[in-house]
């Protein structure tokens, strides 16, 4: 009877760790993607959805707010591998505790043997290939609107090979008896017979996400696509972002900064004009009072998007150029000029540095 009710209790309580395991939120409903979804699906499907759900766009929802902050919590654990693994296992609560026990079920019928007693033997820790980190150059309409690129990869693979190989090499403690009595404790290399092994260089294409917003020198991993290991797991493979020279813009953050030359015409009365940006669209300029040399315009929303939230942009600065004419004024043409301007002339020295 009694043994009876420790196993009903046993079942209860495996019961309710199941159910704990399981709880929390559905994150691959919450982004609409399947669980064999790729990181490429899960990111295309979070920027889709953050554009349509974002607050500001769906101010008449009092859930809005709520909604967009679980799609975050959503991205940023499957984004993640090592994140991703832990839900998959053991759902939001594993990852609220943190995947210290490893598989609780596992840590539960595992970590104590029912009928040999003791604790389970500890595993050694297993090697691991060197990380590859890549330059990738991308150039500032990439980052600005995104894009993907595919990437040729030479990845050595391991084959099986004739004979065999020393493997799991590791120091043990070897006693001896040195007589009645007298014993001697010596560390000694202990190897085991593996098959061997050797390493054949395979192809593979490795499609890499450029997000907009991406940074320079960020990096995009791909795990276990690094140097390999004979004995262990392979390294990871980085591609860190390197942004080219453009030719009409300079970033600084989410930021943009141009310069726009304009005639002295121009500059005394006014103009219009548009400037051509990364993806095409156009830059509506319009000035009608006097633009000295050096004067700056803002344009909001109009800088690179925020590489955590796509629907927040910088700003787009510019400082103008005056072009001056060539040549030299008539009198009567430096006369007309005094009588526009209704200024004499005017001449000061200063130290323009002062205060730098």
């Amino acid at each position: 009877m009694a043994s009876a009710v420790a196993w009903t209790l046993l079942t209860v309580n495996i019961f309710l760790l199941i159910v704990q395991i399981l709880g929390g939120r559905d994150f691959y409903k919450i982004l609409g993607v399947p669980r064999s979804a790729t990181t490429n699906q899960i990111k295309k499907s979070y920027r889709k959805l953050a554009r349509e759900m974002h607050p500001d766009k769906n101010k008449d929802d009092p859930d809005a707010e709520d909604r967009f902050r679980d799609l975050g919590a959503a991205y940023e654990v499957l984004a993640d591998a090592d994140k991703r693994k832990i839900y998959d296992k053991h759902g939001e609560e594993g990852l609220q505790k943190g995947d210290v026990h490893g598989d609780p079920f596992s840590s539960f019928f595992g970590d104590f043997s029912f009928f040999g007693g003791g604790m389970r033997e500890q595993n050694r820790e297993i090697p691991r290939g060197g990380d590859v980190i890549m330059d990738l150059e991308v150039t500032l309409e990439e980052l600005y609107s995104g894009n993907f690129i595919e990437v040729l990869r030479y990845k050595p693979v391991g084959r099986p090979a004739k004979g065999t190989r020393k493997c799991n090499c590791r120091t043990e403690m070897v006693t001896q008896q040195l007589g009645p009595g007298r014993f001697q404790m010596t560390q000694q290399q202990v190897c085991d017979d593996c098959p061997n092994i050797k390493f054949v260089p395979e192809e593979k294409v490795l499609e890499i996400e450029i997000e907009p917003g991406m940074r320079d020198s960020q990096e995009y991993p791909f795990v276990a696509e690094g140097e390999p290991h004979i004995d262990g797991e392979p390294g990871d493979l980085k591609f860190k972002i390197k942004q080219q020279k453009h030719s009409k813009f300079e970033r600084r953050g989410d930021d943009l900064f141009t310069n726009v030359t304009i005639s002295l015409v121009d500059a005394l009365g006014g103009f219009e004009m548009t400037i051509m940006h990364l993806d095409g669209h156009k830059v509506h300029i319009v000035r009608d009072k006097i633009t000295w040399p050096g004067a700056k315009m803002r344009k909001s929303n109009e800088g690179m998007p925020n590489y955590e939230n796509n629907n927040v942009r910088g700003s787009l600065y510019i400082t103008f150029d005056i072009d001056f004419p060539k040549g030299v004024l008539s009198d009567q043409e430096k006369q007309a000029l005094k009588e526009i301007f209704k200024q004499e002339s005017k001449h000061r020295v200063y130290n323009g540095l002062q205060g730098y």
